[in-house]
């Protein structure tokens, strides 16, 4: 591991093959914390690569629990977060909205880490489990086209990376990498980072990692959602293309908004803002996932524009199947929590 950490600190990137390695190594328990972290602090310091992450990626879904998924084409709406704009619970809001309007959709998500409530937490405040059985998990996927992946509990291993970011304390390589990490083959993907400069490395990762159809997004102000506060820049991923673009609200039939117009609170307020969103409450909240889920539809390619994704998401929700998605989720929570203590 010196020998990666040397490297790294002249400046120079590892190749994809080194990064496995490195990766290998960092996951290995007879490595000590304080060589992991000065890896991470080099790593960072020097700014990562495609290679990098991509290495880093593969290493650790091929650590992840196998699922067994059922079969189906199955697409992932998390971001990196990492933002600091203490929005509401978007890409979680939108999973719901996605799989209301026909989407297969498999989330992976963490509690809080930069924002006051992460997607474990609001769910819990809605009533939903996300601890369920990993049996329990793929029925829910099987019956519902829904379900939410606890990354602690599908990554294992990150146990002791995780004591090691806490010492850093601050942005690490594992700060790019959680939408990386699904452990159920996506066909589709529609993820965001905080880090406008880095929106095309992501995207050669994405491909890197066998996605044919993928949209990436740094919003207005750094948000890793797209925003209605200004320009937001994208790149489509389209098997082997990778197309920039940018788009504004008004450029989808939405109006401006700022983000404090979608800030959230802790888990029980942003489950109250859930609710209002999915029973069709028009604001700014409601605007902003429906421009999130239609890019996520048109990451599917479930629809021909993203302009025509917003008004499929619109209806997913005034239609009624988004919050039916949301109350069968709890009752088939309620249920897997009633046959497990049983």
């Amino acid at each position: 591991m010196r020998n990666f950490i040397e490297k790294v600190e002249k400046n120079e990137h590892l190749q994809y093959e080194e990064m496995i390695e490195a990766s290998r190594l960092m996951f290995d328990e007879a490595t000590e914390l304080q060589t992991i972290a000065d890896f991470l602090i080099a790593l960072s310091k020097k700014g990562e690569t495609a290679n990098e992450v991509a290495a880093l990626a593969t290493v650790m879904k091929s650590f992840a629990l196998k699922l067994n998924e059922p079969a189906g084409n199955y697409m992932d709406n998390c971001g990196t977060g990492g933002d600091g704009l203490k929005s509401f619970n978007i890409s979680t809001t939108s999973a719901f909205v996605l799989a209301g309007a026909g989407a297969s959709v498999a989330k992976h998500g963490n509690r809080k880490i930069s924002s006051a409530a992460g997607s474990s937490d609001v769910l819990e405040a809605l009533g939903i489990d996300t601890t369920i059985s990993s049996e329990a998990s793929m029925d829910l996927l099987a019956r519902e086209g829904l379900t939410f992946l606890y990354a602690p509990s599908v990554h294992p291993k990150l146990k002791r990376i995780g004591q090691v970011r806490q010492q850093i304390g601050k942005p690490t390589i594992f700060n790019l990498i959680g939408p990386l990490t699904n452990p159920i083959e996506l066909a589709a993907q529609y993820t965001g980072i905080n880090r406008p400069d880095f929106t095309m490395e992501y995207a050669t990762v994405l491909q890197m990692l066998g996605r044919e159809r993928a949209i990436i997004v740094c919003g207005a102000l750094g948000m890793d959602e797209a925003s209605l506060a200004g320009k937001n820049s994208f790149v489509l991923v389209d098997k082997g293309d990778l197309i920039p673009f940018t788009l504004t609200p008004e450029d989808v039939g939405l109006r401006a908004a700022p983000v404090t117009a979608i800030r959230g609170g802790d888990a029980f307020e942003n489950a109250k803002i859930m609710r209002s969103v999915l029973q069709g409450e028009r604001s700014p909240f409601f605007d902003t996932v429906i421009f999130n889920a239609g890019v996520g539809l048109y990451a599917n390619a479930m629809v021909g524009t993203i302009q025509e994704g917003v008004k499929l998401a619109a209806d997913s929700i005034l239609s009624g199947k988004a919050l039916a998605k949301l109350e069968s989720v709890i009752d088939f929570s309620n249920n897997a929590r009633k046959q497990e203590v049983v």
